[in-house]
């Protein structure tokens, strides 16, 4: 039980990463609070959480708006005394060079997937800090350590939220706060499911991937309750990459599976 007695927030929780991270910390012994601004599809998470034996409480937010941010807070230590741990997973996408891309995209995008984390670090530290210790993981992307292409403003927000996480950590690691991010590869979320429905497409990022595959909403969460729990207790500031191998294989690497056809 890695987060026994902990009270987390995991935000974005209806589907993916969010979703599969929310049972992870029930499982692990924390009690949750699953957030999304789809409160009607969270619920579903919920219940599911509760019939395995989990702590859990939906909760409907736009973390992108302060108010609602601090009501996500305040509702974890009314109905459980703290909070321990926030997971920033809430994000969206919108494609588009910047020539394309319409300029309400680019401030939806940035502050669904930045300005949030901000918001979250400004009512969760406090809170944090009077406890004398806490984790705040971010949901960055490999997308803000490389430039995609036809995805301006994706990839500066995840390049934001990887110096924010930095920045962060420096801040308040001497009250015993940890921030840290994930960047993960291409995960079989639904979002990316339906981009990958053309074939070609999918054959194209599986062969991206060092491991010939695309990765699951379970092997993030993971990396999540890891992040979360004491186990990484000396480990703040990073931008820990779970991508399958995508940013080491060199260009020419994935252009074919180098593979024997019977592996393939």
């Amino acid at each position: 039980m890695l987060l026994e007695n902990k009270i987390a927030i995991v935000t974005g929780a209806a589907s993916g990463i969010g979703a599969a991270s929310a049972r992870r910390f029930a499982a692990e012994g924390a009690s949750v609070l699953a957030v999304d601004i789809r409160r009607e599809r969270v619920d579903g998470v919920v219940e599911d959480i509760i019939e395995a034996g989990g702590e859990v409480h939906g909760f409907r937010a736009d973390v992108s708006q302060p108010d609602d941010v601090e009501a996500m807070v305040d509702a974890a230590i009314k109905r459980w005394g703290g909070l321990d741990v926030l997971f920033n997973n809430a994000g969206t996408l919108r494609p588009g060079t910047a020539v394309e891309l319409e300029p309400n995209d680019w401030d939806l995008v940035m502050n669904v997937n930045v300005r949030s984390v901000y918001l979250g670090a400004k009512y969760a530290v406090p809170v944090m800090e009077a406890r004398g210790h806490g984790s705040i993981i971010n949901t960055a992307s490999v997308s803000g350590l490389h430039g995609d292409g036809g995805s301006v403003v994706y990839a500066a927000s995840k390049a934001a939220v990887i110096n924010l996480t930095r920045a962060l950590s420096t801040d308040h690691a001497p009250a015993g706060v940890r921030v840290n991010a994930i960047c993960p590869g291409t995960i079989e979320t639904p979002p990316v499911q339906r981009m990958m429905s053309d074939p070609v497409i999918l054959e194209r990022n599986i062969n991206a991937h060092a491991l010939r595959r695309l990765g699951h909403p379970d092997e993030i969460a993971s990396v999540a309750a890891w992040l979360a729990s004491e186990e990484s207790s000396f480990v703040t500031g990073e931008a820990i990459v779970v991508d399958g191998g995508l940013r080491a294989q060199s260009p020419l690497g994935r252009l074919a599976d180098p593979r024997p056809a019977h592996l393939r």
